[in-house]
């Protein structure tokens, strides 16, 4: 091989590139990573990470309002937009050193422009030098969605809001998804006026119902408003900076600033896929089979550019099973059953395993078991939000098969929560563990 050739280049320094190219040099492989942007990927630059950042900061909201019960004089609360939104935008850019200081350690070799797959072993980037691959991985992971409509300039996506100059006194908000949902609670309690606008009558698809209707009932008296089934039809600027909202399913509105979280496309376009037949699904996402192989056999793909599972970690988990196979003699596939999942909102959501209603369809007789319950910190503060823990049972066998909460780190429990559902463990093991007094979790064994 001449001393450009590779055994794998991974195009994409997301979580699940980063991840296959570390474990695939780590078994010896010769390795190279080519990335248009930042090393990091969407959820360390401008998803997950800077998100969860901005959670934090929306917190302390609620938390100086509710210090005076606790004995605590806060005379003033002046919230700062610049200073929170660039000390987030410091801390990306050192996990981004961070992520490229572990590529490096590793001996992975690291091209910073674009890449086009130019044949089953061969790829070319922008500047036109061309790289030999024995393997090539796709891991350009995926985008926000911006729809078609008269005047989409003026609106921003989730990758926009991390840079905003100044705090929108009026923000619409365009989804029912968890990125939706996450940022009405952020923009809320950084004192925006929120609006979330859903072309359906159904929050957070795929979630369990109960949960969504907790979340639902706890925004709007926040004060969060909701349109629903409702469409945007045009949005202007006008002469003052604002922007005027033509809507159909509901009246006309004016914002400040607009924030379109309606999905993410698969990053396909101008790759090449065409070239080497890789097949690509309707929504242009590279279509694999179990070991993460495209219709081109040298040709891999991991991540949110399969539209398989788009969550950070599962990418993750794709990345080390392929390298671990092809490059390690570890096979191994990801299983993609009860993986756990959580919508940061305020307050958060988290779930794992077969809702109620997917449960009754595939089990037929379920049972589930409710705590609903004034968290002690609320109580004392004056509070009047309710958490809700479920746990839904296979009636036959007494094996929990779904943990759902909504309540203060609803998500941060759930983690435990999961291995239980994932070790298919019973109601009566639940139920056979000491509670942990006083806290939340001790929910979790007390349901009868």
């Amino acid at each position: 091989m001449s001393r450009n050739d590779f055994d794998l280049v991974v195009i994409g320094g997301g979580s699940g590139g980063v991840r296959a190219a570390r474990i695939a040099a780590g078994h010896g492989a010769k390795v190279a990573v080519v990335e248009e942007y930042k090393i990091g990927g969407t959820c360390v630059i401008r998803g997950c990470v800077p998100k969860k950042l901005l959670v934090y900061g929306a917190h302390f909201a609620e938390d100086l309002n509710d210090a005076a019960m606790f004995g605590w004089d806060v005379p003033t609360m002046r919230f700062d937009w610049p200073v929170l939104r660039d000390n987030v935008l410091a801390e990306v850019g050192r996990l981004e050193g961070a992520y490229t200081a572990t590529l490096e350690s590793h001996g992975v070799t690291i091209f910073k422009e674009r890449a086009t797959i130019t044949g089953p072993n061969s790829v070319q980037l922008a500047s036109g030098k061309s790289l030999n691959a024995t393997k090539i991985l796709i891991a350009t992971g995926a985008r926000p969605l911006m729809p078609t409509i008269e005047g989409i300039e003026h609106a921003i996506s989730s990758n926009d809001v991390f840079h905003l100059e100044e705090l929108p006194k009026r923000i619409v908000i365009a989804g029912g998804g968890y990125i939706a949902n996450e940022f009405a609670g952020i923009f809320h309690q950084f004192g925006s006026r929120v609006t979330l606008v859903n072309r359906t009558d159904t929050l957070l698809r795929g979630y369990d119902e109960q949960m969504r209707d907790r979340l639902l009932q706890i925004s709007l008296a926040k004060g969060i408003d909701f349109r629903f089934n409702a469409m945007f039809e045009k949005i202007e600027r006008r002469d003052d900076g604002s922007l005027k909202l033509s809507m159909t399913g509901c009246d006309d509105m004016e914002a400040d600033e607009v924030l379109f979280a309606v999905g993410r496309h698969p990053n396909t376009e101008g790759l090449g896929c065409d070239v080497v037949g890789v097949e690509l699904g309707e929504h242009g996402e590279v279509k694999v089979d179990a070991d993460s192989r495209s219709s081109a056999p040298t040709i891999f793909a991991v991540g949110d550019v399969t539209d398989r599972v788009q969550l950070t970690p599962v990418a993750i988990r794709e990345g080390q099973a392929f390298a671990d196979t092809q490059f390690g003699n570890i096979p191994h596939q990801v299983d993609y059953n009860c993986i756990p999942h959580a919508v940061f909102s305020h307050p958060p959501i988290a779930g794992v395993g077969l809702t109620e209603g997917q449960a009754r369809n595939k089990l037929g007789s379920v049972k589930t078991f409710t705590s609903d319950f004034r968290p002690m910190k609320n109580v004392l503060a004056g509070r009047n939000e309710r958490s809700l823990y479920k746990l839904v049972v296979d009636e036959a066998t007494d094996v929990v098969v779904g943990v759902h909460m909504i309540g203060p780190d609803a998500p941060e429990i759930l983690q435990a929560a999961a291995i239980a559902v994932k070790a298919k463990l019973k109601k009566s093991d639940f139920d056979a563990v000491i509670a942990l007094h006083p806290t939340m979790a001790e929910e979790l064994v007390l349901m009868r």
